[in-house]
């Protein structure tokens, strides 16, 4: 009976586990860049126009999710 669970909620489980590979990714991103901004003794405002768009990037990608999650919920989305 388990398995038969696994078997229909295969597809969320990926799909989790695509989201959660992708944070990680963006965790190690973001780890990196503030090695490289920390030795190259960038100025403040390099170092906050690169959060900026490493945040805009992530944002973009949680709202994508949120709104691919809307519409799968109302039935409009596919």
């Amino acid at each position: 009976m388990q398995s038969n669970w696994l078997i229909e909620h295969w597809q969320e489980i990926e799909t989790l586990g695509l989201y959660l590979f992708f944070a990680i990714l963006f965790f190690f991103i973001g780890m990196a860049i503030y090695d490289v901004l920390k030795r190259g003794n960038v100025p403040v405002f390099g170092r906050v126009i690169v959060w900026l768009v490493l945040f805009l990037g992530c944002a973009g990608f949680i709202a994508k999710g949120v709104i691919k999650a809307f519409f799968s919920a109302t039935g409009t989305g596919g």
